[in-house]
């Protein structure tokens, strides 16, 4: 493999993070809330006189939403290699916000009949395609802005801005649960979450365009055409390595609807599942940052991978068995702890094992293989796994065998890190 690039002079300010960071945040609040009022989506758009087959078909359309994320992948991530990251970032981000709005207004079933699922799926893929072209360019931003004895903190922004998306779904959730009734979640409670999100996207836009630009594509494009060939099986690693990470994402996903639909619980008690989720993701996301700065990426990736494998299991079994607040809260908090910590090096690695002029567009189309084919088929994989052999713990076997693929791939990667050896 051949050696990392050296570190661009960073341009991006503090506040201009910020604005990436909050940004993208926004984006993935947008694009997973949909699968926390995934069971109100079902009976506003596809209702059915049996719940879980109503359930199932809302999940499906959730995984719509991944078909065009390779599509979004190319055409925007490749367009931060060419004419910047910036401009990506700006049309990513507006496309998000045209289909959340979109989404949270479509009529229910009731009112326009089959129009209603046929535009929800439509938004969903609008999603897909903006979320496919987001992760790229902005991960090459924050690792280009970085001093290169921070870059595992600064690229560990963006997973964590995903744990904050989870973490403010949640509270969302949490917050209408408790002054909605169940009628009143399903009737509009779930629209108010879309929306809430869609306020900001006005002034997200505003700030994306005020950013400096931290790539040049004349710079880099005469070396452009043979700098993808040797960089292969960075590219395979990676999609080995996401998959264990985005089943992971999304199973932890699936809690809130899983303790309401799998193990009978309050919906107050299944969202206060997806907040702790979010909290516990954002603490050990951020320690993993620092810790794969201080000794290097392998190290708290091939620890946090062995461990998760080991602890998937138990952790199921003991929310199955005793199907408590407790036993439901702890055993996220653990999943979530371990994933985090193993994940979030596993951006970094592939964003700084990428050069400039390919980084954008292939760090976006590995996510987005790596996220359609094993991310979109996740929740409704689990949920049809669950109906079929009548096992509360059918999630766990599910993500242990994506967990066993993951630390291969982990334990073959060469260290990325500048100054570290594997």
């Amino acid at each position: 493999m051949q050696e990392a690039p050296k570190q661009e002079a960073p341009t991006v300010k503090a506040h201009h993070v910020a604005a990436v960071v909050a940004g993208n945040a926004l984006e993935f609040y947008d694009f997973v809330t949909y699968s926390y009022f995934a069971v109100y989506i079902g009976r506003a758009f596809f209702p059915s006189s049996n719940p879980m087959t109503s359930l199932l078909a809302s999940l499906a359309a959730f995984g719509a939403g991944f078909v065009t994320r390779p599509i979004g992948s190319v055409v925007i991530g490749r367009m931060g290699d060419r004419a910047g990251r910036k401009p990506a970032m700006v049309l990513s981000f507006a496309m998000m916000g045209i289909a959340i709005v979109g989404l949270a207004l479509v009529p229910s079933y009731a009112r326009i009949g089959v129009a209603a699922p046929v535009l929800a799926i439509f938004f969903r893929v609008v999603q897909g395609f903006a979320l496919g072209g987001e992760v790229g360019p902005t991960t090459a931003v924050l690792l280009e802005a970085a001093p290169i004895e921070r870059r595992g903190l600064y690229t560990s922004l963006q997973s964590n801005s995903q744990n904050l998306s989870t973490l403010a779904g949640g509270l969302v959730g949490f917050a209408l649960s408790n002054m909605l009734s169940e009628q009143q979640l399903q009737s509009f409670g779930w629209r108010v979450a879309f929306l809430l999100g869609a306020l900001t996207v006005p002034f997200a836009v505003v700030i994306r365009r005020n950013m400096p630009e931290t790539f040049r594509a004349s710079e880099t494009e005469n070396r452009e055409s043979g700098a993808a060939s040797g960089y292969l099986i960075v590219a395979l690693l990676g999609i080995f390595m996401l998959a264990n990470g985005t089943i992971g994402t999304y199973v932890r996903g699936y809690l809130t609807t899983y303790a309401f639909t799998t193990l009978h619980m309050k919906a107050n008690v299944a969202f206060a599942a997806t907040v702790v989720n979010g909290l516990v993701g954002i603490v050990f996301g951020l320690w993993s940052g620092v810790v794969s700065d201080r000794v290097g990426r392998k190290p708290p990736m091939v620890i946090g991978s062995a461990l998760l494998l080991v602890l998937i299991f138990p952790a199921f079994y003991v929310m199955a068995h005793f199907r408590s607040a407790a036993t439901l809260l702890g055993a996220t908090a653990v999943l979530s702890a371990l994933s985090s910590f193993s994940i979030i090096p596993m951006i970094t690695w592939l964003t700084e094992s990428l050069p400039a002029q390919i980084r954008s567009g292939g760090v976006a189309i590995t996510y987005a293989l790596s996220i359609t084919i094993f991310g979109g088929t996740t929740q409704y994989a689990v949920a049809w796994l669950i109906k079929e052999t009548g096992s509360a713990l059918a999630p766990a076997w599910y993500w242990t065998v994506a967990a066993v693929v993951g630390l291969i791939a982990v334990i073959a990667a060469r260290e990325s890190a500048p100054g570290k050896t594997s």
